[in-house]
This record gives C-alpha cells, sequence and structure tokens, in this order.
C-alpha cells in the first residue's frame, strides 16, 4: 500500500511562506496537477519581496565573481518574465559613468586577476574591460526585445546634466523595472484560480511527522481559529525565517542555514528630469542604483550590512541613509541630503550561507535542499532573486518530481501572469481604450491602472459610468471600488497592504486620509472577506 493512500490527506503540498519564492512555487505546482496551501503569516510580499531594488536584472556585477551561469539564467528570464507581466515590468536604460580613475572592489576574483597581469592599475578598471563586461551582458541571455549597449558622451546629453562634470563618458544599458509586492500578490492569485489555497496572517504553529505525513497546526489571526492541515510534502520557503522554521517548527536537525543581509533603499524627491536610472560604482567595491520612482521621486539604493537577529524588525539606520546620500553625491552636481529623503524601507536577504568574506561576496544563487530524515519530505529554499524566482520555482517542482508521483511537466514560461494577457508594444493603446471606455478617468489615473492591474483594469472598473459609480474618494485616484477589489481579489486587509504593497499610493496621501481608509477597512472587512 502506498504511504499516501489516506483518505484524510488534505494537499500534496504545504507552502510555508507567502514571498514570491512561496507563492511562485505554489503557482507552478497546482499547474502540475498537485493539490496545494500556502500560508503567510503576515502579508504576502509582507517582508524581502517588497523591499527589493525593483529590478528584473541580470547582475552584472555578478560577472566580477565570474558567476556567468547565475547571470545567463537572470537574463534568460528577464525577458520570459517581460512577455509574461507587461503590466508590471517594462524595460529600463541604466546609465554607467566612467572615469579613469574609478577604483573597484579588490577581493573579487576579476580584481585578483588584473592585479597579477596589470598591477599598474592598482584597482582601476579600463574602458575597455567594462565595455567587454557589457558585450557579455548583452549577449549571454540571447536578447531579443531589450536595446543593447551604446556609449554616451556625457557633455551634450541630457543624461549628462545632473552629474559632476569629470564624468564625460558612459555607457547605457537595459534591465527591466518590475512591481516587486504585486509580482507576489499575481503569483498567489493565479495560483488560487488553478485552484490552491492561500491563507494570509495564518501561522504554521508546528509541523509534526505523523506515519509519513506531515501535521501542520495553522493559526489564523484573522478569526483567532486553529486547524490542521495533512500534507505529503512541505515547502520552506520562509525566507528571512527559513532556519528558524527548520529548527523552530519542523524541529530538523540540520546544518544547512542562511546568512541575513539587510538591504535599505531610500525614496528622495525627484533629483533629475529624464526616466533612466543611473548604476555608480563606489571605491569600496559597491554599487548603488539611482531610479526614477512613481514619477514624482526617486529610488537609490541598495546597502549590504549583515543582519544578526530576524526578530528585530529590519529599518535603514542614520548610517545607512549618510552611506547612499554620500555616495550619490559623488556623482551628481547638486548634492543630495538627509533633508531630500520622503520615506526609508528596508529587508533583508536571506542568503545562503557560503561562508563568503563578506555581505556584498555572499551569493545570490539560490539553494533547494531536500530532507526526508524525519519520515516525511521537506523542500528547503535558501537565498534566490526576484529575478529568477520562475526558475527557481520549475527547479523546485523538478525535484518534488522526483518524490511526489503524477507530477506534470513545466508549464509556466510565457504564461501570463493576471492581467498580463497583452503584448509589452500594445501598453500605451490598453491605457488609452481604457480612457476612452471610461472616460471620467485622466491620463495619469488610466495609467496607474493599467500598470497595475493590466486588462484586469476592465474587470475592476466593471459598469461604472461616472466617478460616482467608484464609491468614496481615499484620494490620490484611490477610490472604494479598488479597494473592494483588493479585498476581494488580491489578499489586502489594511490601509498598509494597500498603500504600500499593493500600491504606492502612501507617497501621496495624507495622514487623514490614511485614517479614514483603515476605519472603512476596520468597518467593512468582515462582509466583503
Amino acid at each position: 500500500m502506498n504511504k499516501y493512500e489516506d483518505n484524510d490527506i488534505d494537499v500534496d503540498i504545504f507552502v510555508i511562506g507567502g514571498g514570491i519564492n512561496g507563492c511562485g512555487i505554489a503557482r507552478d505546482a497546482i499547474g502540475r496537477g498537485l493539490s496545494v496551501e500556502l500560508a503567510e503569516m503576515n502579508d504576502l510580499a509582507s517582508a524581502t519581496s517588497s523591499a527589493s531594488t525593483k529590478l528584473f536584472h541580470g547582475g552584472l556585477r555578478y560577472l566580477e565573481y565570474w558567476k556567468v551561469r547565475l547571470v545567463r539564467e537572470a537574463l534568460i528570464e528577464r525577458e520570459i518574465l517581460l512577455k509574461a507581466m507587461p503590466h508590471i515590468s517594462w524595460p529600463m536604460r541604466f546609465v554607467l559613468p566612467y572615469h579613469k580613475n574609478m577604483r573597484f572592489d579588490v577581493n573579487t576574483p576579476t580584481s585578483k586577476l588584473l592585479n597579477i597581469f596589470m598591477p599598474w592599475l592598482k584597482g582601476r578598471r579600463p574602458a575597455w574591460l567594462i565595455r567587454f563586461g557589457l558585450f557579455l551582458y548583452d549577449n549571454l541571455g540571447g536578447r531579443k526585445f531589450l536595446k543593447g549597449t551604446t556609449s554616451l558622451h556625457l557633455s551634450n546629453v541630457k543624461e549628462g546634466v545632473p552629474l559632476h562634470n569629470k564624468y564625460l563618458k558612459a555607457f547605457e544599458y537595459s534591465d527591466c523595472w518590475i512591481e516587486d509586492s504585486r509580482l507576489v500578490v499575481l503569483n498567489a492569485r493565479d495560483a488560487e484560480i488553478r485552484g490552491a489555497k492561500i491563507n494570509v496572517r495564518t501561522k504554521v504553529v508546528s509541523a509534526e511527522q505523523i506515519k509519513g505525513i506531515w501535521h501542520l497546526t495553522l493559526h489564523s489571526t484573522i478569526d483567532d481559529a486553529t486547524r490542521v492541515v495533512k500534507a505529503k510534502m512541505i515547502v520552506n520557503a520562509g525566507g528571512p525565517w527559513v532556519e528558524d522554521i527548520i529548527q523552530n517548527k519542523v524541529r530538523l536537525n540540520s546544518s544547512e542555514g542562511v546568512r541575513l543581509v539587510r538591504g535599505s533603499h531610500l525614496i528622495t524627491k525627484k533629483l533629475y528630469e529624464h526616466n533612466k536610472c543611473y548604476f555608480f560604482q563606489g571605491e569600496d567595491g559597491r554599487i548603488i542604483f539611482t531610479i526614477p520612482y512613481e514619477t514624482d521621486f526617486t529610488l537609490i539604493g541598495t546597502t549590504d550590512v549583515e543582519h544578526f537577529d530576524i526578530s528585530i524588525k529590519p529599518e535603514c539606520t542614520l548610517e545607512e541613509k549618510k552611506y547612499l546620500v554620500n555616495f550619490a553625491s559623488e556623482y551628481f552636481e547638486t548634492k543630495v541630503t538627509i533633508d531630500d529623503i520622503v520615506k526609508t524601507y528596508s529587508g533583508v536577504r536571506p542568503l545562503y550561507n557560503d561562508n563568503a568574506s563578506s555581505a556584498s561576496a555572499a551569493t545570490r544563487d539560490y539553494v533547494l535542499s531536500i530532507d526526508e530524515t524525519l519520515g516525511a519530505p521537506i523542500l528547503n529554499v535558501f537565498g534566490g532573486k526576484i529575478t529568477t524566482y520562475r526558475k527557481l520555482s520549475e527547479n523546485a517542482l523538478d525535484k518534488i518530481s522526483k518524490i511526489l508521483p503524477k507530477v506534470g511537466a513545466s508549464w509556466t514560461a510565457g504564461v501570463p501572469l493576471p492581467g498580463g494577457d497583452f503584448n509589452i508594444e500594445d501598453l500605451e493603446s490598453l491605457i488609452n481604450k481604457l480612457l476612452k471606455k471610461y472616460n471620467f478617468l485622466d491620463q495619469k489615473w488610466a495609467s496607474r491602472l493599467i500598470k497595475a492591474y493590466g486588462t484586469d483594469a476592465f474587470k475592476l472598473l466593471g459598469h461604472c459610468k461616472n466617478s460616482k459609480d467608484l464609491g468614496i474618494s481615499f484620494g490620490a485616484t484611490l477610490t472604494e471600488k479598488e479597494v473592494i477589489w483588493l479585498i476581494k481579489n488580491e489578499y489586502a486587509k489594511t490601509a498598509d497592504d494597500i498603500i504600500w504593497r499593493r500600491s504606492k499610493l502612501g507617497l501621496r496621501l495624507s495622514d487623514q486620509e490614511v485614517v479614514i481608509l483603515s476605519d472603512w477597512i476596520n468597518d467593512n472587512l468582515t462582509t466583503l472577506r
């Protein structure tokens, strides 16, 4: 008798963690014919997955560490994902200013090799070497949609205007923007549409193996209810808490663990007028990006700081603020100051602990580890990049297929997420179509809705004929109609869920408007669930 022939089994796979890896695996698994349930102790994307630099990128600097496979995989995924989610992801151009006296991290394999064969450079990078790296970056992933690298003479172009006049030359290349927290939510939503059960604000209290079956005790903070779910297999996608789940929930004796690295970002007032990003290189070997953000702001990040205690909420320290504004000020003609900061955010990257010498050098690659020593299988997910989440999910299911019978073939490449069923070149025409159908919208409002919901914007607005049909206006184009959609379809439970993770409207709403929104949700949440 097969040990799984148990009528009391609830699901094939139980996923712990509602970040991008957990939701990506849940979506892939349900599409391969497995039954799936997922639990997230807070909101979806409430930790690492909403605190990224908001980029689908190959990781240009990883070439310095000779991580060619990782970069190639990320570059291939970049365009696959761009096609699947043209509403929440779009191409961006990056400007890399160059000066002959710029120095780089002396501890990378590339630096060490140059020190042997070209000691006279003393940590400097010749322009030809950077251009060669960008050539690899352009070609490793079989680029189809994105533009290749070009050179800029900064003295006579708009990209040079904000910069110190010592920067006369730059390289310009392509990467992609991604609305990270919306990516997570849409993966969860698609998984649920296909049959998965998604639980938010539901904590896994314990997981016990009994006769080869996992018995997971769950507690919901929404209704204070406790229940038990029986599963054939656990996927531990707890992100920063993956090690805590191993030790304290599953009680597995394992030597594998994570290295917690805090990445902090600044949102400042708009620092320049054009819509391109800057890639800045520091003498400490670190890099930062400055990115046009939500039309009226600039995003600066990130840092790499050891974070030793996961129980302490990651926050951008004064030291990190000073580091980022000083870093940017080395490049910008007008100094960036702490007074320019509008908001900060921080997240903890759960990097696989490979005992690297520094946080910056720690691997960004992911590790998937299956353990069956307790009598029932658990897949532990360590590390990963948001760009490679789909490939991580695919590889996770390949491992799962060796344990669970009748797992279907891979399917997610090119399959759009909800609202993403249109061609990327049709984005503007879709915005115009929305404007034509709902003529009470303005251009910015329609653009925001399409870039959040894609074709689902039409479902959200439904039969509305005028602005009154949208119900209460909470400010910044957020209406009762949209809030109801987010509660019913996208797992939102609080004002913060809506204004910081389903959108970034928190940058535009007043404190009083947030209070009104929060009160409305509290009054209506029970009836809308």
